[in-house]
């Protein structure tokens, strides 16, 4: 099949391989093509490499889900693209899809398509496709890994799709029924992405912590997208940039890397019957005097004052913990109450090969 195209551009955000294998697929596509192809992570594109492109180019944009959102980290570099002005572009999200004994359930983007291909749009690129891939999901704080055979026949399952999606853009056709089949679902769970924008996605940043197992090997450290680990104390320490990405705990040699489960969980006790209720009486009190008690101001500074003392005191317990992970026994207590720890709570990363039975 002809193609328009005399080039192909894919810039992916990737944790645990999926974005990253899925824009080898369509850039081996385009390669059968004869279209000069370049792919990289956002954090290491150079727009140098791709300065001797001629002719018409596709760009491709894709992305794993966090939140039913793009990572910021992403956003911000749409934000920042301005080469190959009024070029066609296609954005895409790996999304956290299940397989129930035979069959293959998606998962949701939320906006994680829709607000990026917005962002181009208003930048004058014109969108010919959106594409989302149901690749297990990676988020070991929330759930195990999937099983290594339902992995590898996933995978499978997703490369036969998305190397037909590639021929189909590649070819200058729309693709967008595939994005739009659950928009109902996805318009749903819009408001977590806001939320986990705003909010969530910093205090899932004050969760991670090393374990007695950490040897200082700095592979997190090194291969973290965001550079959000740093040396602290002589152990590992995770900045509210952390994009919760899994890279680190999903492939940490030594298993050393955790989600404090115990200490998020005693925060949120103390939030919900501590702190809430009295924030709750003491923003009543005020509106009252200042507002002569309108619901609207006490829903609006109840909202910001409550999540501002949310992330102050997930801030400081984390640096309370990081200390306190210094000593043998807390270090113990900690790790034996993280999920993550144990055998049964599988890691995650992309297999290497997908399985035959499912191309």
């Amino acid at each position: 099949m002809e193609t328009p195209y005399n080039n192909l551009l894919i810039i992916y955000y990737s944790g645990t391989g999926n974005s990253k294998r899925v824009s080898e697929w369509i850039a081996d596509e385009a390669d059968k093509q004869g279209l000069k192809t370049y792919i990289s992570s956002y954090h290491q594109f150079d727009p140098l490499s791709v300065a001797e492109f001629s002719g018409k180019t596709l760009i491709g944009f894709f992305s794993a889900t966090h939140g039913f959102n793009m990572p910021h980290s992403m956003l911000k570099f749409l934000f920042r693209f301005e080469i190959l002005k009024n070029s066609d572009v296609f954005i895409g999200n790996t999304r956290a899809g299940m397989k129930l004994w035979k069959l293959f359930m998606p998962g949701l983007s939320g906006i994680a398509m829709y607000f990026p291909a917005l962002i181009m749009f208003f930048k004058g690129y014109k969108i010919r496709a959106m594409y989302p891939v149901d690749l297990p999901s990676n988020w070991i704080s929330l759930h195990p890994g999937v099983q290594k055979k339902i992995a590898v026949s996933m995978v499978g399952h997703c490369e036969k799709l998305t190397r037909n999606f590639a021929i189909k853009v590649l070819s200058g056709k729309r693709v967008f029924l595939r994005s739009f089949v659950l928009l109902p679902l996805d318009i749903l769970v819009a408001p977590i992405a806001f939320g986990y924008y705003f909010v969530g996605r910093y205090i899932l940043a004050k969760t991670f912590v090393a374990n007695y197992n950490c040897n200082n090997c700095g592979l997190c450290i090194e291969q973290c997208p965001t550079k959000s680990i740093i040396l602290s104390h002589n152990r590992p320490y995770w900045k509210f940039s952390c994009e919760s990405c899994m890279k680190c705990m999903n492939y940490c040699p030594e298993r050393a890397i955790e989600t404090a489960h115990s200490m998020v969980f005693l925060l949120l006790f103390v939030l919900t019957v501590v702190i809430n209720p009295y924030l709750s009486t003491k923003v009543t009190d005020f509106v009252a005097v200042a507002f002569r008690g309108s619901r609207i101001a006490f829903e609006s500074f109840y909202f910001m004052v409550q999540w501002s003392v949310a992330l102050l005191l997930f801030y400081l317990g984390y640096k309370l913990l990081h200390l306190l992970m210094r000593f043998p026994l807390i270090n113990r207590l900690i790790t034996y109450t993280s999920l993550t720890t144990w055998k049964f709570w599988r890691r995650y990363k992309i297999p290497r090969k997908a399985s035959v039975s499912d191309k």
